[in-house]
């Protein structure tokens, strides 16, 4: 072996390092991923008939009420001045 022990720390230096990289990576991933709140398998907005075209060849925008400032009618009628095909309400 050449004089050389045979567990010498110096060897598991790089791996060490590697391995804790790896694990930041992934840990700052699922962070994110849950503080973001994802993935969301259900959401009220998937029923509205017309969402499934959100994904051909039109966008969806979702105003959500939980803001206290939130007026249904005002927003209604502002999405409606900008040419919106259709605005729909959904109940929770």
């Amino acid at each position: 072996m050449g004089g050389r022990p045979f567990n010498s720390w110096p060897a598991f230096i790089p791996i060490t390092f590697e391995v804790t990289i790896l694990a930041a990576a992934v840990t700052a991933v699922l962070g994110m991923l849950a503080l973001n709140g994802l993935p969301q398998p259900y959401h009220p907005v998937f029923n509205v008939p017309r969402f499934a075209l959100a994904t051909r060849d039109r966008f969806f925008l979702c105003i959500e009420a939980a803001d206290p400032r939130f007026d249904p009618v005002a927003t209604r009628a502002f999405l409606e001045s900008l040419g919106a095909r259709e605005v729909t309400d959904v109940e929770p």
